[in-house]
Formats: C-alpha cells, structure tokens, sequence
C-alpha cells in the first residue's frame, strides 16, 4: 500500500516520468522499472477515463437545461398574445390562408405595376431625349441596347416598402445576433482567425468557427465557397464623421467608388440616438465590383446596424437579409455577420478594423485572368475595405484643407475655391468610370470576343445621364505627342496620387485639354482621364459649381494577378495564365457616337455603331500592345 500512496503522489508531481525518474522509483518501491512504466501508463489511462466521464456528465446536465429551457420557449410561445390587438396568435391553416392572400395581392399589384411602367419609361425618354437635345444641340445615341446604370433601389427590392411589424422583430433580432458575433470576431483573434505565413493575412479557422457560431450554409453545391478576411489601420478621421458617411448611401458611393458600384437605404428601421447613431438599423441594397467587365458584380440586401460599444468605439455590423424569398428572387452572394470598428484616437484619426465574411455561389465561372485574385480574398478582402478608405480620408483632408501642400504646381490654380472644385469634378469622373465598368454580362457585339480571344468587350448605352456630354464624339488622346502639365494637386503624400491638367501639344485640338486623377495603394492602381474644352475647364477653376460640367472617362486599371511573386511578366485577356506574379490590366475607352439626322434608317445607325466599335478595338488593341512594348513582355501574343 505505501509503493501505491508513493506512486500516487509522485504521479501528481510528473505524470510523465523519463528514464532516470523511473529507474530512481523502481529502487525507492522495490520495483522493476518495467513495471513502473506500466504502472504509469495504467494511471494516466485511468485518470483520462475518469475526466471524459465527468466532462460527460456536465455536458449531459447542460444538454438537459437547455432541452427544458426550449420546452419552456415552445409552451411560451403558443400561449403568446398579439401586441397589436390582444388576441391569439394565428393558427397553421390561417398564417397560411393569409400568406396565400398576400402573395394574391402582390401578384395582382406587380400585373398593375408592369402595365404602368412601360408608358412612363416611353413618356421619361421623350422628355429626356428631348431635354439632351436641347442642351447639346444634338440627338442623343438612338440606340436601346444597355440602358445607364441608375442609383434608384432594383425592381425586386422596391417592393419592400411596408414591412411588417413581425419582420420587423425578425430583422432587430438577426441584427442583434450579427453584431454579437461581429464583435467577438473583432476583438478575437485565435482561435477564431489563424494567420496566413505567406502573406500574415487572417483568414477564419473553419472548425473554430463553426462550433462558436453553428449554422447552416446558404449555398449548397460545388460552386459555393466561402470568404474571410480581417485587417487593421489607421484613418485620417475622425469616428463620428464615419459613422455618419457608413450611414449615408450617398456619401457610402463616394467614399467606396472603386468598390461599391451603387448603393440605396430601402428602409429605415430605427435611426438611433441623436448625435452618436447608436441603434440605428436600416435595411439596405449594396451593388459591389472590382474595376473589370470580366468579373460580375456582386449584390447585397442586408441589415446594417451602427451600435456605440464604448465612449469612443463604435461597430458597424452588416448581415444579409433573405427579405425576397416568397418571390424566388435571390442573390448569388450572402454576407455572413461583417462589418468594422471604428475606436477615436486622441490625434483626431481613428483606428479602423475590418472584418469580411461572405458566402458567395460562382455558377457563372470566373474569368482564368481573375480566378487567382478572387479565391485569395484580395479581390473583396477587408484589406481592399481598409486601403480604400486611407486613401479617400486622405483625399478628403486634402481637398478641404486651405492652403496646398508646399510641393503641390498650382499652375494655372490660383484660388483654394478652384483647387476644391476641381477636385469634386475628378471625384465625379472616377465614379463614372468605375460605373461604366460594370458592364453586363450579355455582349452588345459578340463577335469581337469570337475572333482570336481577343478580350476586349463594346457596350453601348445612351447617354442621358446628367453631367455626361451628348451628341459629339471627343478623341484627343495624344497619341504620342508631348504633353504639358499645367496644373498639379495633390490627393494625398504619395506622389501616385494627383489630380492634374494636362494640355497636349496637338495643333488641331488647341482648344482641349485632359483633366486626369491617378491614385494608388498596395493593391493596385488606376489612371483616370477625360477630356474637357478650356472654356468649360476654366469655369470649374475659377470655384464654380462643377456639378454641371459633362465629363465622359476612359483610364486604365492595375491589380496584382493574386498569384505568389515568381518573376516578372505578364499575361492578357487572350493568354491567360503565362506568368505568376503579374499583374491584370484593364483598358477602358468611352467615346461618345451621335447619331444621324432622325431621317437616317436605322440600317444606317447600324454602320455607324459598328464602325464606332471597330474603331474602339482599335484603339484598345494598339494601346496594349503599346503597352506590353513598353513593358518588354510584347512577345506574349
């Protein structure tokens, strides 16, 4: 019995003992070393045994309260009274006859509504061909083929008007749930995120995950995957001021035109306190790309919830919402609880963390040039999120601040009021431009992408949107002609991101010159360019109202490939997957095509549009290969 108690106690101390431990043993019992080492081996096994059991045991009593607690709920809930009128809730075969009813309704309401919509669209485009050809002197493109992009909320959503009290409840508790697990993800680290040793990017730990936050998955099928992403950096603004842009759908757009294509507030279901935002819940329609035609568009109707956590912190949650299920429409992309912090710092910056987490289902497969960057995350990662928003708070600390940087060429910029307005103008156009990238997926003319693989993708549209010209083609692209910089402001401390007027020296356009912005972060890069006539450009340096100025873009886009760094080189839309490490390129021209005199067939609109496009091949063609030439990678076909 002693040998026993001694084993006992020595085991407390080092359950494990190595050779020399055991052989000093066996001579302290009297015992072979042997049967030390088994005499251990038994113990821990015993000692195990015992902990599963009583583990067991507590998760048995817990499984048991938590089967009475949902006992409790369900009886709770069948005995629940209607807050509205007192009485008992609906049965089975009455929720259903009501449901039926209300679907009745709203097909009859959607016959009404299609009849009506095809006799205001005809009475809006007369007025406002009519409108663009009083202004521009000129008949607008006669041609139905892609319609603008509008900012109003898609036709499924504006549904969505009147929601019901008990949707309502349902959205507030969904909401509520979001924000719960979006903070603990915030705040969390491992083992919730692990940290990638080739980049240190964090991604999130599917088995943790999935036990902390069980539930099921919204996409079945092989095409469905999910993405996450988390980052950190500091924002030249301050949190309020945040808050309230994250709020705004408007001033959302303009702080994320390279991310969020168009965005609307379908309805406001609680707006918070008065001077922090705290409790404010809407439910909102998101439109979000990358600057590439090759790569669709994602859509988003979710819930977003702005909650004041500390003095100084703030957690914006974003969740998805199936609020359109009963018509079958559905979206290819659920946000899964995502979102930021957002902690003030003394300096007057403010330290933002963001979380994404998103389940997406690819039935339409990626193009090869972008399948890399979309499955690393770079494409909608939080580090896009966090990059995007550094460079336009920078933007807008510069565009409001008085006086220019003491290295900025004013140039022709003489006043602070024409410094501010200029730049509003390059803000509008590169929002134009990453609009028009988001070209649907039906070609307008097929045939280019059938000869050679070429890559290049022609959509036309009609020009009626306010602030774009109509009626005249303008192509004054230098064409490898000097050009002179005759103004120069500064869009934040990295050179790359500039604000310029540029005047080429071509003898039959002395009367243009080219507004352009180009801005870059370790994600990529894009140049921006338009071109305006002197008289128009001077209105908008002399400080006035640039709102009005009719701006048509065209620019080039750069992104890494989302491939590891191998090498240089570089591939195309025809060669896809020559090279790691590189770098995607897209080029973008818009060139404005009038129309004949409305007494022109419309056979003869056809040739003009297709020679328009020929034209616009062209063009994109030659200044890729112009390109690769320069780039030494002209030997990839």
């Amino acid at each position: 019995m002693k040998a026993v108690r001694d084993g006992v106690r020595f085991f407390k101390e080092c359950p494990h003992p190595d050779d020399n431990q055991r052989r000093q043993l066996s001579k302290e019992l009297g015992l072979e070393p042997r049967q030390i080492k088994f005499w251990f081996q038994n113990k821990r096994t015993q000692t195990k045994t015992q902990n599963e059991k009583a583990d067991n045991s507590v998760l048995r009593a817990e499984n048991e309260r938590i089967q009475c607690e949902n006992l409790a709920i369900r009886e709770a809930l069948k005995n629940v009274i209607c807050p509205s009128c007192g009485g008992p809730p609906f049965g089975e075969e009455e929720r259903q006859r009501s449901l039926q009813k209300l679907q009745l309704e709203n097909a009859q309401l959607k016959e009404e509504m299609d009849s009506i919509i095809p006799i205001h669209r005809s009475s809006l485009d007369f007025s406002m061909t009519g409108l663009a050809n009083q202004r521009m002197g000129s008949p607008a493109l006669d041609l139905e083929l892609n319609p603008g992009i509008s900012d109003h909320i898609p036709m499924p959503y504006q549904q969505l008007e009147g929601i019901p009290e008990m949707e309502k409840t349902l959205m507030t508790e969904t909401a509520a749930r979001a924000m719960e697990e979006l903070i603990r993800l915030l705040r969390i680290n491992e083992p919730l995120w692990i940290r990638s040793q080739s980049d240190g990017r964090y991604t999130i730990h599917r088995d943790s995950y999935d036990k902390v936050f069980p539930r099921a998955h919204h996409f079945k099928g092989s095409n469905a995957r999910v993405e996450s992403s988390k980052d950190s950096g500091m924002v030249t603004m301050n949190g309020m001021n945040l808050v309230e842009m994250f709020l705004d759908t408007n001033k959302w757009v303009d702080l994320f035109p390279t991310i969020v294509t168009r965005a609307s507030i379908i309805q406001v279901l609680e707006t918070g306190l008065i001077g922090n935002r705290s409790g404010s819940l809407q439910l909102m329609y998101e439109q979000m790309h990358i600057l590439s035609p090759l790569v669709p568009s994602r859509e988003f109707c979710f819930l977003r919830q702005c909650q004041q956590i500390e003095a100084d912190t703030w957690v914006i949650a974003d969740v998805s919402y199936d609020c359109l299920k009963e018509n079958g429409f559905s979206s290819r992309s659920w946000r899964l609880p995502s979102g930021c912090m957002i902690q003030d710092m003394p300096n007057g910056c403010s330290k933002v963390t963001w979380v994404e987490h998103v389940e997406v289902d690819d039935k339409t497969k990626i193009h090869r040039l972008y399948r890399d960057l979309i499955s690393s995350d770079s494409a909608y990662g939080a580090e896009r999120w966090i990059f995007t928003l550094q460079r336009m708070c920078e933007r807008y600390a510069f565009s409001f601040g008085e006086t220019a940087p003491s290295w900025e060429l004013g140039g022709v910029m003489t006043s602070s009021e024409g410094r501010k307005s200029i730049m509003k103008l390059a803000h509008r156009m590169v929002k134009n431009f990453c609009s028009m990238l988001s070209m649907s997926g039906k070609l307008d003319f097929p045939q280019l992408s059938e000869v050679k693989n070429s890559g290049v993708r022609v959509s036309v549209r009609k020009s009626m949107e306010t602030g774009q010209p109509g009626g005249m083609i303008w192509d004054i692209l230098s064409n490898g002609n000097p050009v002179h910089e005759i103004a120069h402001i500064s869009g934040g401390a990295h050179p790359g991101n500039c604000i310029s007027i540029i005047r080429p020296f071509i003898p039959s356009e002395n009367n243009m010159v080219m507004l352009q912005e180009s801005c870059t972060d370790p994600l990529g890069s894009f140049i921006v360019y338009a071109p305006i006539d002197i008289p128009t450009m001077n209105i908008a340096i002399s400080g006035e109202d640039s709102s009005i100025i009719p701006i048509l873009p065209s620019g080039f886009v750069i992104s890494g490939d989302g491939r590891p760094d191998k090498g240089n080189g570089a591939s195309t839309s025809a060669n896809p997957g020559r090279s790691s490490g590189g770098s995607l390129l897209t080029v973008a021209f818009q060139i404005l095509v009038s129309t004949p005199t409305s007494s022109s067939s419309s056979s003869s609109s056809k040739e003009l549009n297709i020679e328009s496009v020929a034209t616009v091949n062209t063009l994109i063609s030659s200044t890729v290969q112009k390109i690769k030439a320069a780039l030494n990678c002209s030997n990839l076909d």
